[in-house]
C-alpha cells in the first residue's frame, strides 16, 4: 500500500457510504482529511512531499483555502521557509479573499495547496484571489487528487496521492435510488 493512503486508512480518514460532496455531487467514499491533520507528524509528512516537489521551484508564499488549507499553508510554508496565508470565502459568493492583513506582492512566486482535490473551485477560488493581487502562481498541491477527470489549473499539480474517485451528480446517483442514507460529513 502506497505510504500516503496508509496514512489516510491509518488515521481512519478513509470512508465509506453516500456522501455529499462540498462540490454538491454524491460518492460512495469520503477523505476527511481532518482524520489525518489532527496529527502533526502525519501532516508533517505529507507537506514535507509537496515542499520537496516544489523547492526548486523559488516558491516565495505558500496560499491555501479555509479550512484545511489553513494548515497546509503553514506547514508547507514551514518547511520552505516562507510565508503561510489563507483565502476566506466573501459571504454570499462563491469568491475567496485574502483577509486579516494579509496580502499576494505583485510578482510574488505563490504556491497554491489545498487537501482534496474533487471539482477544483476551491482551489480557481484562491487562483483568482492571488491573481487579483498580482501574485504570480507557480503550482498547485494537495493532499489527495480525487478528480475522475483531470483538472487543470494552467501550473504544474502535484498531488501526494492520486485516487480517482467516482461521484454522481444528484438526480442520477446510483445510492439514492437505492435508498441509501446520504450523509453530509465535514464543516462545510
Amino acid at each position: 500500500m502506497d505510504k500516503v493512503e496508509a496514512i489516510f486508512r491509518k488515521s481512519g480518514a478513509v470512508l465509506d457510504g453516500h456522501f455529499l460532496l462540498t462540490s454538491g455531487l454524491h460518492s460512495p467514499v469520503y477523505w476527511e482529511k481532518f482524520q489525518v491533520l489532527q496529527y502533526p507528524n502525519y501532516t508533517e509528512q505529507l507537506c514535507r512531499l509537496i515542499a520537496t516537489h516544489f523547492q526548486k521551484e523559488k516558491v516565495e508564499l505558500v496560499a491555501g483555502p479555509t479550512t484545511g488549507g489553513v494548515i497546509l499553508a503553514f506547514e508547507v510554508g514551514r518547511q520552505l521557509g516562507v510565508r503561510g496565508i489563507f483565502a476566506e470565502k466573501k459571504e454570499g459568493s462563491n469568491e475567496r479573499s485574502f483577509r486579516r492583513g494579509f496580502n499576494v506582492k505583485p510578482g510574488e512566486r505563490v504556491l497554491v495547496v489545498d487537501d482534496i482535490l474533487t471539482t477544483g473551485s476551491s482551489i480557481r477560488q484562491v487562483l483568482d484571489a492571488v491573481q487579483k493581487q498580482g501574485g504570480t502562481v507557480i503550482g498547485v498541491s494537495v493532499l489527495v487528487d480525487r478528480s475522475e477527470q483531470k483538472v487543470e489549473f494552467g501550473v504544474p499539480l502535484f498531488s501526494c496521492l492520486r485516487s480517482a474517485t467516482i461521484t454522481y451528480p444528484p438526480q442520477s446517483c446510483p445510492l439514492c435510488a437505492a435508498n441509501i442514507p446520504l450523509v453530509k460529513p465535514g464543516g462545510g
